[in-house]
């Protein structure tokens, strides 16, 4: 059975990077282990190591591995073999900073049109981890969308999905409810026939439940969370791409506890393009909206149109920011001199 990869998104511009040779073929990841992925091509899923030459290019940057997501080229060798011989240019990159001492990033997805944060309802949506991951989906440059789940838990969902509205300007904004199938089509439409909706967000988020409504099976594990605080486990371990019926993919990651923002500032800002349309007309264009005088941020507070919360928010974040570019020009330097 031959599969059609325009339907998972093989377009021109892919297909422009892409230079045929003999026993090469153009594939896309479905998952990557260590050394090893499972990718999907015209003549259906196969298993492809990682060729040497690959694997030497990703030492000194490890982003240069295949993930879930990439499109890649193989090849195909006379002993049967299969290797992933490089990853083409990617359109969308899902980052984020891993823990580690040098300023480096975790390649989470590639090649979404879609991030949605994924927020349960119940219990009550967290307004700064909305923040934080709506940042990281805008920088992306995918379009970030927020998904509040378990919308049945709620006797006024839209209320909700309001009220979330204003931590999320210019964010499309979905209730979804996979036991009311409330929602669903909306979600669906985001992983149609070339598309990709991937999915970011805690344990428990309910993030395996919306992959296995659209696929319309069970392809996901899910495990019950904790009444009395709504956590759960970390069903999915790894990141997958999961192909829909009809065409179109979704990329279920695991869940997230903690995200470290690496260089972020241009997502940050459009996460929070309330307080930056407002820095506009503060007197000063350094302003940090603290006791400046001719402050707008601080006028929309002083007027209500602002909260205090979301403006410390900002402030946290773009410190965060701020330490991280700083990391990352230190460990540029230092590698450098090497």
């Amino acid at each position: 059975m031959k599969h059609d990869l325009s339907q998972l998104g093989w377009d021109q511009t892919f297909a422009s990077f892409y230079r045929p040779a003999t026993d090469s073929v153009p594939a896309r990841v479905l998952r990557a282990d260590r050394g090893v992925c499972t990718v999907l091509a015209e003549s259906g899923v196969i298993r492809a190591s990682l060729a040497g030459g690959l694997l030497m290019a990703a030492a000194g940057d490890p982003a240069r591995l295949p993930c879930a997501g990439d499109w890649v080229v193989l090849r195909r060798w006379p002993d049967r073999r299969t290797t992933v011989e490089s990853v083409l240019p990617r359109r969308t990159t899902l980052i984020r900073r891993t823990a580690d001492k040098d300023a480096s990033g975790q390649v989470l997805a590639a090649n979404m049109t879609t991030v949605a944060v994924v927020e349960p309802i119940d219990p009550a949506p967290d307004a700064a981890r909305i923040e934080r991951l709506l940042a990281l989906a805008w920088e992306s440059g995918a379009d970030p969308v927020l998904v509040l789940s378990k919308a049945d838990t709620s006797r006024d969902p839209g209320a909700i999905a309001r009220q979330m509205g204003e931590l999320a300007p210019g964010v499309p904004v979905h209730a979804v409810s996979v036991t009311g199938r409330k929602g669903l089509a909306e979600l669906g439409a985001l992983a149609a026939p070339g598309k990709t909706l991937a999915l970011l967000g805690r344990s428990g988020a309910g993030k395996s439940t919306l992959v296995n409504a659209l696929a319309g099976a069970d392809v996901m594990p899910v495990q019950a969370i904790r009444r009395a605080d709504g956590k759960g486990r970390h069903t999915t371990a790894y990141r997958n791409l999961v192909p829909v019926p009809g065409g179109g993919a979704i990329l279920d990651t695991p869940g997230i506890r903690g995200v470290g923002l690496l260089d972020t500032a241009s997502g940050l800002d459009q996460a929070f393009a309330d307080i930056a349309g407002l820095a506009v007309f503060c007197r000063f264009g350094d302003c940090g909206h603290e006791a400046e005088p001719g402050c707008a941020v601080r006028d929309a507070i002083a007027a209500g149109t602002l909260t205090t919360r979301r403006l410390d928010s900002w402030r946290k974040l773009h410190r965060e920011v701020a330490v991280e570019s700083a990391r990352m020009a230190a460990s540029g330097r230092r590698k450098r001199r090497l």
